[in-house]
């Protein structure tokens, strides 16, 4: 093999490789993105769970403060 030749399979492997590298990093930037999504999501969730359940405590305490007990 020549030197042209060796220097023509070099880059040619170097293209496979970059090929195969710029594959990868769209498929890296695919699950990355549907991963935020699914953060997002979550932090959505939580936030309306932490809501739901701040509601629910200040409605049982009001309930405790002006509901007479059964006795009276």
């Amino acid at each position: 093999m020549g030197p042209i030749a060796h220097i023509e399979h070099r880059l040619n492997e170097l293209e496979i490789k970059a090929s195969f590298t710029e594959d990868l990093l769209e498929r890296l930037d695919e699950v990355i993105v549907r991963q935020q999504q699914q953060i997002d999501s979550l932090i959505r969730q939580i936030t309306h769970l932490n809501q739901t359940t701040a509601k629910a405590e200040t409605a049982e305490l009001r309930s405790l403060t002006t509901d007479a007990p059964p006795h009276y």
